[in-house]
């Protein structure tokens, strides 16, 4: 049976996700589906993600013509860039099973060779060898299973098909993680279980790809200066890390003198844009295997 959950940022009032509660990822479903502020700041997201989403989508370098799986779209900003590089002959298709994201998603005007899917792409049954690529943007880190996730997306690609994802570093390697939570004597614990940080291992994510049947896997690091909260003032910038992970829990444990540090800290790393802090990310490439049947 599906589960349900509330929204206020979705179309409806109510909504109801496909994803059932026997689900692997039912945890994350709900989650998700009760991320509100992921619709509401949309833009803002998309400001502060960008420049780290550029760099997996350089890598996977979409062709014309060809057709691409964006895993954990979002509101569909990734899906609609990847509908424009592959242009009309082609066909992106964004995957995600929060059902307000999908929403705000489908109702954007973009190009028309883009759709959506709610889906968990550790389970949904995608058409065997039907993507020549797949790409994230932090979509690839809340998987119960990643192994089993991974070699799901894999065999929905082409042999040769390509895989281009970024995912975050380990939480110490923020400084827009590091600093708020280090004005209040927190320490960054290691991800147990899906988390944003449960990729920042690259010893463990190499192994997680071998074992899916990728080949050709490169893990590079890189960084960036990010908007915590897209373009505007400190406000932003603390209005975002209140409600994130990170936010709520400096929040429920340490109360409102503790935002009022956060805010302090923050003020050193405001500049007329924002509130601009790096980010570490690693940048992951991989492909598929030829076979004897392929056809490209």
């Amino acid at each position: 049976m599906p589960w349900p959950g509330r929204c206020a940022s979705s179309a409806t009032s109510y909504v109801v996700s496909s994803v059932g509660a026997e689900d692997p990822n039912a945890g994350q479903a709900e989650y998700w589906n009760a991320a509100c502020h992921w619709v509401d700041e949309q833009i803002e997201h998309d400001e502060m993600l960008e420049p780290l989403g550029r760099l997996a989508m350089d890598a996977l370098a979409p062709a014309s013509g060809e057709r691409v799986l964006d895993v954990g779209c979002g509101t569909g900003t990734t899906t609609f860039a990847l509908a424009e590089a592959v242009g009309p002959d082609g066909e992106a298709v964004g995957a995600d099973i929060s059902v307000p994201m999908l929403e705000r998603a489908r109702s954007r005007v973009g190009p028309p060779n883009a759709s959506f899917l709610e889906a968990d792409a550790q389970t949904h049954p995608f058409s065997v060898a039907s993507f020549d690529g797949a790409f994230s943007r932090f979509g690839v880190m809340f998987f119960a299973d990643p192994a089993a996730a991974f070699a799901n997306i894999a065999s929905a690609l082409r042999p040769e098909g390509r895989l281009a994802f970024v995912c975050w570093q380990g939480a110490e390697e923020q400084e827009w993680v590091r600093v708020p939570l280090r004005a209040v004597g927190v320490v960054p614990e290691a991800p147990d279980g899906p988390s944003p940080f449960a990729l920042a291992d690259a010893g463990r994510l190499t192994k997680l790809l071998d074992e899916a049947g990728f080949v050709r896997v490169d893990i590079a690091p890189a960084e960036r200066t990010v908007l915590v909260g897209g373009h505007g003032d400190i406000e932003n910038g603390l209005r975002f890390l209140t409600s994130s992970r990170i936010g709520r829990q400096i929040a429920e444990e340490r109360g409102a003198e503790a935002m009022a540090r956060v805010r302090e800290a923050l003020e050193g790393f405001v500049t007329a844009r924002g509130v601009e802090m790096r980010a570490a990310v690693w940048v992951v490439t991989a492909a598929t295997a030829r076979t004897a049947t392929a056809g490209h």
